[in-house]
Parts: C-alpha cells; sequence; structure tokens
C-alpha cells in the first residue's frame, strides 16, 4: 500500500476533529475538503475496490464518492467518525457502480498500490498482485453485506460498533454477519489450497 496515506491519516486525525468518536464537550468542527480528500483518498480506493467495483470503474467510483463527500460535507456532525462515514458513502456508491458495470466487459487487474511508483522489485510486485488478484477472487464469492462486514473488520481492522454505525445495523447483525463471511472465506481458502494441490508435479 502507499506509505504516505498511513502519515497523512495520522495527521489528519489529529487535525480534523471531527474523526473522533461522539460524546464530548468539545464543539464539533467539519474537516475541510481538501484535508479527508488528501488524508482518505488512499482508504476510498482500496475500499470501492474491495466492495467488488470491476477495475476499469475503480476511479469513477471513488470520484463519486468524494462528490458525494463534497455535497454533504457541510452536514457532518461527527457523531461517527469520518472513516465510518465514508466507508457508509463508498458502500453505496460500489453498489451503483456494481449494477451500472454488468454491461461491461472484463478489464485489466489493478494493484491496490498502483497509486504510488513501486518500491518493491519485478517480482515481489508480481507476488503482490498475485495474492492481491486471488484475495479480490474470494471476496466475490461472498454476498454484499457479508463481504462489507468482512472488509471493514477484517481488513480495515474497524470496530463492530464503528461496522454497525457505517451500515445502520445493529451489533448482533454485524457479528451473524461477520461470523458467516469468516466461514464462507475460510472454505474458500480452503478450496483453493486444495486446488492449487492437485496442480503440483
Amino acid at each position: 500500500m502507499p506509505s504516505h496515506s498511513e502519515s497523512m491519516q495520522s495527521a489528519a486525525a489529529a487535525a480534523i476533529v471531527s474523526d473522533a468518536p461522539a460524546g464530548r464537550s468539545t464543539p464539533v468542527v467539519s474537516p475541510r475538503f481538501e484535508e479527508v480528500y488528501e488524508a482518505w483518498f488512499d482508504f476510498v480506493w482500496r475500499s470501492v475496490r474491495r466492495l467488488g467495483v470491476p477495475d476499469a470503474a475503480v476511479d469513477d467510483a471513488v470520484q463519486d464518492v468524494f462528490l458525494v463527500v463534497h455535497r454533504r460535507l457541510g452536514d457532518f456532525e461527527g457523531r461517527s467518525t469520518v472513516k465510518t462515514w465514508l466507508f457508509g458513502i463508498a458502500i453505496r456508491v460500489a453498489k451503483d457502480h456494481r449494477r451500472a458495470a454488468r454491461r461491461r466487459g472484463p478489464s485489466d487487474p489493478l494493484r491496490e498500490s498502483q497509486l504510488d511508483a513501486p518500491d518493491d522489485s519485478p517480482m515481489e510486485e508480481a507476488a503482490k498482485a498475485e495474492a492481491l488478484m486471488v484475495l479480490h477472487s474470494m471476496l466475490d464469492q461472498l454476498p454484499d453485506d457479508r463481504r462489507a462486514v468482512f472488509v471493514m473488520a477484517e481488513l480495515e481492522q474497524m470496530s463492530v460498533p464503528e461496522i454497525a454505525e457505517a451500515l445502520e445495523v445493529n451489533t448482533n447483525t454485524v457479528y451473524s454477519r461477520l461470523r458467516l463471511a469468516r466461514e464462507q472465506f475460510d472454505k474458500a481458502v480452503a478450496r483453493g489450497r486444495a486446488r492449487d494441490g492437485w496442480r503440483q508435479p
């Protein structure tokens, strides 16, 4: 992943008051659009990709997410974190793009690290690309509701309350979907390993 994104997010977390949970006496200060864009672009990009937006539509989906952010940023009240709020928007945008892209043909696979020039060797880049392709293939096997929960919990390390907030469901629903998603993902991994085992000489 791009190395600058984590540092940008850390800086933004200190500067953007509204990225802290609500329930404090400090007045909420809405972040500037430029701050949100710089700090969270990479997060939005990989989120829409992991939510199943076809490769050819990822850039358009990211643009649509930030169009919504630009339009609605003034209404952000800090009741959730910026990350949770953005993921909720990304889920809805990704769903729309998956529907619109059904008429399109296959596209060349994208690297999640393509936002910056790669620092790894060609062999390392190839290995990462293959691993990401396998990951996305397995994610594609999950129903949309389980996929969203799995991405947030396992890949973005978001808490169950944050996930419930983003999806507008209760925590018990999140736990149930996550359990089913993990079981289904583990089975997909086992099938993949068994298939690869048959290919060994």
